[in-house]
């Protein structure tokens, strides 16, 4: 039976796999680190508060979980042998000024060469998907110098997805798409110091889908 404390205790049991507190989930999924905080599972008149379905969808998007995964953890069950570890896979590592250079990716937005540094993510991934490290303070305050960001080419991109966009120019920056026509891309920032931007298409050299971060 689908009830408030089994919802609550999946929550806290996703959170737990990939080696979060539930504070560190909500901020991983770009709400506030306090949503999910055992005081805010109630009203002040004491009934239950249920997670939002969108404040699910940022946690799968953010881990990589499905729906039947977490479906398994409201019964209180794992998908997983006791014991086990999450899965990990490992992806080329690319870092921001190297992503904005020339000779790194194909038109399409996947790496290309040998010898890149790898790196383990807790989820399975397709071929082509790769990370992008954070470098510098300009997508504070979601993502921090260092922070890894996992990429899927492959992935369509849709309003309200955080997105890697490289221009003609060489120019790389993580974004959130507001808005896509077949003329220009509307993009907002992540710092709330920085402005939104738009894209001519003529202009954008690849977008991509940010699947999954390491914070």
């Amino acid at each position: 039976m689908l009830s408030h404390e089994r919802v609550w205790a999946a929550i806290d049991a996703l959170a737990a796999r990939y080696e979060l507190s539930a504070s560190g989930l909500a901020k991983r999924a770009g709400l506030d680190s306090t949503a999910f905080n055992k005081s805010k599972r109630t009203s002040a008149d004491g009934r239950p508060r249920w997670p939002s379905t969108e404040s699910l969808a940022k946690i799968f998007d953010a881990t990589g979980a499905t729906f039947e995964e977490f479906f398994v953890l409201v019964r209180g069950g794992s998908n997983m042998p006791t014991g086990a570890r999450r899965t990990e896979a490992a992806v080329p590592l690319i870092g921001f000024a190297q992503a904005g250079a020339g000779g790194f990716f194909d038109d399409s937005g996947f790496p290309v060469g040998q010898g890149w540094e790898l790196v383990e993510i807790p989820s399975a991934t397709r071929e082509g998907t790769y990370a992008l490290e954070v470098q510098g303070d300009s997508m504070l305050p979601l993502y921090r110098n260092g922070d890894r960001l996992v990429v899927d080419p492959q992935m369509s991109v849709r309003r309200g997805d955080r997105v890697v966009v490289k221009t003609t120019g060489g120019e790389v920056m993580a974004k959130v798409l507001t808005r896509q026509t077949q003329k220009q891309i509307e993009l907002a920032s992540l710092n709330p110091e920085h402005g939104p931007r738009t894209i001519i298409a003529g202009e954008i050299e690849w977008i991509a889908r940010i699947v999954w971060a390491s914070q």
